[in-house]
């Protein structure tokens, strides 16, 4: 049995955005309802789908549930992200674009899966010089799912887009405890928990893992090390 498949985290995970994207929520709703959030309460959205996202810091800072207020402010949060990313544009992490190449040299599958919506995923995929077919077999996105993560949906859905079926030929990674809360309950060979984001090793390290990397980029060696690419 060898890899087929390495579904890859965005943010945190294969592209550098400085936390932009939290740093937008956390301001998109204390501003909305005068309340300051923790740093506890907003790791626990970290990986999720930011309109879920959204609605759970509302609710845990005693709103009642609106669904129009919370599609209102979702609408607001991308607004402001799109003028982020434009004002200060994200990278992809160093390492990890010549890793992609690599592992899909060696037959090798790679999907991104993201807790954005579709349109600020292809911002960040313009932005950084990455394209579809071309650098990547699959990108899959929240607003395509019926739940984001910690759900394994995302990977299932592109595990479909690039043709593997099984998840014993699948190596998931990620940079919050959500990212691998997904591959845990995906049930994926590899589940490899990333420190170029938010959380540290001993934070990551509390939840269900294979590997510890520093960064995605080590992922071809750690998997040529296992004698598991293709070939």
């Amino acid at each position: 049995m060898t890899i087929r498949l390495v579904s890859l985290d965005m943010a945190g995970t294969t592209i550098a955005e400085a936390g932009t994207v939290y740093a937008v929520l956390r301001s998109t709703v204390e501003q909305a309802t005068g309340r300051a959030i923790s740093d506890e309460l907003l790791s626990t959205w970290g990986g999720t789908s930011k309109h879920a996202a959204i609605g759970g810091l509302l609710t845990a800072l005693g709103e009642a549930p609106d669904s129009a207020r919370q599609d209102a402010l979702f609408e607001e949060f991308r607004t402001t992200l799109r003028a982020q990313y434009l004002a200060d544009p994200p990278t992809i992490i160093p390492g990890v674009r010549e890793a992609v190449t690599a592992l899909r040299a060696s037959g090798v599958k790679v999907a991104l899966q993201t807790g954005y919506s579709r349109d600020v995923a292809e911002l960040l995929l313009e932005i950084v010089g990455w394209r579809l077919g071309e650098d990547l077999d699959a990108v899959t996105t929240s607003d395509e799912v019926p739940v984001s993560r910690p759900a394994p949906f995302l990977i299932f859905r592109g595990m479909e887009a690039a043709g593997v079926t099984s998840v014993d030929e699948v190596l998931v990674a990620g940079d919050t405890a959500n990212d691998l809360g997904a591959g845990v309950a995906a049930g994926v060979r590899y589940v490899v928990g990333v420190l170029t984001g938010a959380y540290s090793a001993e934070q990551l390290g509390r939840h269900r893992h294979t590997h510890l990397l520093p960064s995605a980029a080590g992922i071809p060696a750690l998997l040529a090390a296992d004698g598991e690419l293709p070939g």
